[in-house]
């Protein structure tokens, strides 16, 4: 695995670019990224290009032998441009402009300015495409970030109505998906159908619904745009995009089809603070983050792309400075953090920044050096885990034992009508997959278009679509499967099923759901009325062969036991670990890794000799080890 750092070379006296160089080399970094938030720089005027800074840049960079990491421009579009076309910009979904003096003020639906991205791309990589320190590109930064993977403007309503004549053809048999009869909301045109807002209470789910699969797919197009671009004049280079944390809005499957590697951005502590955890779990974990935060999107990622490629491009250093309370790591986390990475098969792990800048928004968020140009506590750690790094086996491709399905439009579903507060089939599929890591198994986190063959245990947490091929490859997996409450509750197009959740599921498992309730709680409690003659293992457990189903959320330890069941059941070693111990294969190597804020012994019988750490892991610690193979 290598270490890289995100730069901004336009944000720093150019006096100062070889030293800076000369220091991530001797850190141990090898991969750089630069230019994604440049165009202003690259061309102040429009048709005008300033390239003799980025150009002596490059150049820097690669006398030091350091690799590039080239980000297209497009998440910031300069002031000349949107002046020239004030309508490229995104409108919120009250209707309001999402205007210029920050970032991604942009439509994914406006073709002009669709069309001055690829120009922008296209000169790019004409210039440095072929440079031998060019290793790889990044598309454009974070689709979606700051909620705008939807936009509701005027580029987005037409482009809304001709994605829906394509789809149906003829708009009675929208009428008919959606169930327009009700309420009187039948069109007699796909031109009198606007987006789903501004409506007097909510809109019809399935109107909903096929906007977010619009919205989707306009994240996906623009994107392959740029890709078709840098494989055309940048052959032979990896092209990367860097998806964020806990975000929905969008595919990522799809958008991952069309890359090389699939990244993401890691933040622990910011993610653990502004989303749904436990005031207990976030007093406990300020430092560190969940135990389970990394290791969910590293393997969730991993599972976008084809062959399984992926990095973390942003990899938090110190504090940020976008969460509600912005903590320090605790001291090892960023070392930590770097090892979880790859004990999960990464390739590369990027810290951002280099130097915290002391200017504009985020001048509060750390980087490995301080505005001073002192190193920050980061930097240390990031030279720690170089040498971590160099003294272990590489780890390659890593596969698991259990598949845990997540499919993006489980969580739109969840999210336009969850039934009860916090039923979101993110979270669910998050704590199915912490209860996992906590019986001490290796997860892959898959699509539900993925082969499932050769997979010991699959978990389905939350699947409230399901199609019937979905259900046969289940079937002919020869796996034990467990399925959560909510699954195969709705079709395609947003309604009940004819014969009742969990739909077609009850090709193989002999049950029919007849009533849902929810009951009050944080998040609430989701109760099933269940149809079948099998009996109940423990409330809303039930068993039918190899199938397990839960019928009730949260239910947590039910889950825990219903879990190990099904692990043991599929013959798969359980190892109950300690609050904040967690541990990952890689290969023939064992991670373990102490998120807890006091010491914790390693599992017996688990490792041979530490290759690195020691026996007692102190908080943030890490021990790697040769995994013990236990004779028959």
């Amino acid at each position: 695995m290598k270490l890289g750092v995100c730069y901004y070379p336009e944000h720093w006296l150019e006096d100062l670019w070889a030293e800076d160089a000369r220091r991530m080399a001797e850190i141990g970094i090898s991969h750089v990224r630069i230019g994604e938030f440049a165009w202003s720089r690259i061309e102040p005027e429009p048709g005008h290009y300033a390239w003799e800074w980025l150009d002596r840049a490059v150049e820097t960079l690669a006398a030091a032998g350091l690799k590039i990491v080239m980000g297209t421009p497009t998440a910031t579009p300069p002031k000349w441009l949107v002046d020239r076309m004030p309508d490229m910009i995104a409108l919120d979904q009250q209707g309001r402009a999402r205007r210029f003096g920050s970032r991604r003020h942009y439509c994914f639906s406006h073709e002009g300015y669709a069309r001055e991205c690829e120009r922008i791309v296209a000169v790019m990589a004409a210039r440095y495409g072929q440079h031998p320190a060019v290793a790889a590109w990044q598309t454009d930064n974070e689709y979606g970030c700051h909620d705008t993977a939807w936009s509701w403007s005027e580029a987005a309503c037409d482009g809304f109505r001709r994605w829906l004549a394509a789809k149906y053809g003829d708009v009675a048999a929208l009428n008919a998906a959606w169930g327009n009869v009700f309420w009187s909301m039948e069109y007699r045109s796909f031109d009198e159908i606007d987006l789903p807002n501004l409506t007097v209470t909510v809109p019809n789910p399935a109107h909903d619904l096929d906007f977010r699969r619009f919205s989707s797919d306009q994240v996906a197009a623009f994107n392959r745009r740029q890709v078709a671009i840098l494989r055309r004049l940048s052959p032979g280079r990896d092209v990367v995009h860097n998806f964020m944390g806990f975000f929905t809005q969008f595919d990522h499957h799809a958008v991952g089809a069309d890359l090389d590697v699939a990244s993401w951005d890691s933040y622990p502590l910011g993610f653990l603070e502004q989303f749904w955890f436990s005031p207990e779990e976030k007093q406990a974990y300020a430092r560190q983050g969940h135990p389970d935060i990394a290791a969910f999107h590293h393997d969730l990622y991993r599972g976008c792309q084809r062959d399984g490629r992926w990095w973390v491009m942003e990899q938090q250093p110190g504090p940020v400075n976008w969460a509600r309370y912005n903590p320090a790591p605790l001291p090892g986390m960023v070392r930590l953090w770097t090892l979880e990475a790859m004990a999960h098969g990464a390739e590369l792990v990027s810290y951002f920044r280099w130097r915290q800048a002391p200017f504009a928004q985020e001048q509060m968020h750390a980087g490995l050096l301080r505005p001073d140009s002192t190193e920050a506590e980061g930097a240390g750690e990031a030279r720690a885990a170089a040498r971590d790094i160099a003294a272990l086996a590489p780890v390659g491709k890593v596969r698991s034992p259990v598949a845990l399905v997540f499919d993006y439009a489980s969580d739109w579903v969840t999210g336009i009508m969850p039934q009860g507060q916090g039923f979101s089939a993110l979270r669910i599929a998050f704590e199915y997959y912490s209860a996992l890591r906590q019986l001490g198994l290796d997860i892959d986190i898959v699509s539900s278009a993925a082969d499932l063959g050769g997979y010991a245990l699959v978990v389905i947490p939350c699947q409230p679509i399901m199609d019937e091929a979905f259900v046969q490859r289940l079937a002919a997996s020869g796996a034990v499967v467990v399925i959560g409450a909510g699954s195969g509750g709705k079709t395609a197009d947003f309604s009940i099923p004819a014969q009742l959740a969990p739909g077609p599921l009850q090709q193989i498992l002999p049950l029919r759901v007849t009533r849902v309730e929810t009951l009050r709680g944080a998040p609430c409690e989701w109760i099933e009325t269940v149809e079948t003659a099998l009996p109940e293992a423990a409330p809303g457990h039930f068993i039918h062969g190899r199938l397990h189903y839960l019928a009730r959320y949260p239910a947590e330890a039910t889950r825990a036991a219903m879990l190990r069941q099904a692990a043991e059941a599929a013959g798969l070693a359980v190892m109950p670990l300690p609050e904040g111990l967690r541990v990952r294969r890689a290969g023939s190597l064992v991670f373990v890794f102490n998120y807890a804020a006091h010491p914790q012994g390693l599992p017996e019988g688990l490792i041979g000799a530490p290759l690195i750490g020691e026996a007692t892991l102190p908080p943030a610690g890490v021990v790697v080890g040769v995994q013990v193979v236990s004779e028959m």
